[in-house]
């Protein structure tokens, strides 16, 4: 079955860097778009960054732009996502995305905490 396990996640401060990783099974990784989102306390989930299964075209919320990048390993079945200079309002937790088979697949997302 499709597994998405996201790791990487923790206390950091403001200002400060973090990367988060998601290992995928059960599908053919290189075959599907991966994305990140992230949820923050008392708000809906939002689209952080997406990338297509070759690895080209990112895009990016406009409240990250320039400071988190995403990216794709198909020799390892991951994808990452690089945040650098931190913000108190990146705090949520982040979630892993793909679309295969005709549906959504999520993994259980990892906290991320920005905080002094």
């Amino acid at each position: 079955q499709v597994q998405l396990v996201e790791s990487g996640g923790g206390l950091v401060q403001p200002g400060g860097s973090l990367r988060l990783s998601c290992v995928a099974s059960g599908f053919i990784f290189n075959l599907y778009s991966m994305s990140w989102y992230r949820q923050a306390p008392g708000k809906e989930r939002e689209l952080v960054a997406a990338i297509t299964r070759a690895g080209g075209s990112p895009n990016y919320a406009d409240a990250v732009k320039g400071r988190f990048t995403i990216s794709r390993d198909n020799a390892k079945n991951t994808v990452y996502l690089q945040m650098n200079s931190l913000k108190p309002e990146d705090t949520a937790v982040y979630y892993c995305k793909t679309a295969a088979y005709g549906r959504d697949y999520w993994g259980k997302g990892v906290l991320v905490t920005v905080s002094s």
